[in-house]
């Protein structure tokens, strides 16, 4: 029995279901979460604690970032076979398209049920389709509702309107989180920069906390280090451009006690994890990385981070167990949707540094295009030659040592303490 300060969790691998997408866990309604008893409101109830999640899981001390075209549940179920613990979640799923395809749910929600704890991300600018969106989501089970708000693509910040410019309207967003929680029963969260082109000082970013937090359920916040501009440079540029303050992160730590804070941005290993956490965060998002490099980074989630037994699994075990999974899954959607290339995608970067790892993804390439490749086993059979068996048969070496100092005088860099608008009435006065 792993424990954690008001959390425990039973340490045991739970093995995958072969069928996995067709029966996903809560899908049945019963009378109390049917329409007619589930308002579209912004009503007042009593809401979870973020703190105080389901206690089955550990707290999320370490999650992987929702991002686009990656975090779906083929990587998912991937990054739950070698971390029991991350918190994992969905990539950004707009309110408006859960709400148009209402009748094809199980494609957009349905997952393994082995990926709790697993948080779904919403967008959006629409509050009636926020909460029917939430409303339509909430058989399905997640572990909490997390709203966009950091997302810099023109797609969505820009014609979408949605996304990171929503910083700019901190009473909406309150509106936004207020309809989403009263649309389901687990906690609600928000994910978003620093600040917005020139709205960037640290007291704008404080504004929009104190705001949200204070006219809405809302009490954990997800904390991109970067502020994001908006003048047409790439999500890529965004993620790299813009300089890192973690000194605002941990600021919002000591000006507001009393909410949950994950670090996002920049942190790359389970060293730097640590570090981060050492330093006082509440927890860490790692994106990137854990998808560049799933094994050696969510490889030692588990132990390093939340202190568990090894499982001991090597990569051909994981590939054992994934390959039950794919071929499971393939051509579930219709229209042989998902195809053994999106199945497989997320294991591209599976050897990444590895002897053989060029010629595995070249002959990858080469399988997608082999008409006789029709299932999960066939693919390897063709591509895993590629790979030594030292390598398939080893488990998880030793983490690489992250960069040093990444945190080290940020308690020196803390900008001056929050006054909200009202206390400065009160001292001019």
């Amino acid at each position: 029995m792993v424990k954690f300060s008001g959390y425990s969790l039973i340490s045991s691998f739970t093995p995958f279901p072969s069928v996995i997408i067709k029966t996903p866990r809560r899908f049945v309604l019963d009378s109390k979460h049917t329409n007619s008893s589930r308002r579209l409101s912004t009503c007042t109830q009593t809401y979870q604690n973020p703190k105080m999640v389901v206690a089955r899981y550990l707290p999320p001390l370490f999650s992987v970032a929702p991002m686009m075209e990656w975090t779906d549940v083929h990587y998912r179920t991937l990054a739950r076979l070698v971390s029991k613990h991350a918190w994992l979640y969905t990539e950004m799923l707009a309110a408006e398209t859960i709400v148009y395809q209402k009748d094809n749910l199980n494609r957009f929600l349905a997952y393994p049920a082995d990926q709790h704890p697993i948080v779904l991300q919403l967008g959006g600018n629409n509050l009636e389709n926020l909460a029917k969106a939430t409303e339509l989501a909430h058989p399905y089970g997640y572990d909490e509702i997390n709203f966009n708000c950091g997302c810099p693509s023109p797609k969505v910040a820009g014609h979408g309107c949605f996304g990171v410019r929503l910083m700019l309207d901190p009473k909406f967003v309150a509106e936004a989180m207020s309809v989403i929680a009263a649309n389901t029963d687990v906690p609600v969260s928000v994910k978003c920069r620093i600040g917005v082109d020139d709205h960037d000082s640290y007291n704008e970013l404080c504004d929009f906390i104190y705001k949200v937090s204070s006219l809405s359920p809302t009490k954990h916040f997800i904390i991109h280090s970067r502020k994001a501009l908006l003048n047409g440079i790439s999500p890529a540029d965004n993620r790299r451009i813009p300089p890192l303050k973690y000194e605002f992160y941990y600021a919002l730590l000591r000006d507001f006690p009393d909410l949950t804070f994950t670090i996002n941005g920049g942190i790359n290993c389970i060293d730097e994890v640590n570090a981060a956490l050492e330093e006082g965060a509440h927890g860490v998002m790692v994106g990137r990385a854990a998808y560049n490099n799933p094994w050696n980074v969510l490889g030692h989630v588990d132990t390093a981070i939340y202190g568990a037994q090894s499982s001991g699994l090597t990569r051909r075990q994981v590939l054992e167990k994934y390959q039950v999974y794919g071929d499971g899954v393939l051509g579930t959607y219709g229209n042989g949707r998902p195809n053994i290339r999106e199945v497989i995608r997320p294991l591209l970067n599976f050897f990444y540094s590895e002897p053989g790892n060029s010629l595995w993804k070249r002959k990858a390439d080469a399988a997608f295009l082999n008409p006789k490749c029709t299932t999960i086993k066939s693919f390897f059979e063709e591509a895993l030659v590629a790979i030594p068996d030292r390598v398939l048969d080893s488990p998880v070496a030793e983490a690489p040592p992250g960069r040093e100092g990444l945190f080290a005088n940020v308690q020196e860099l803390l900008p001056p303490p929050y006054r909200t608008a009202e206390e400065e009435i009160v001292t001019c006065a």
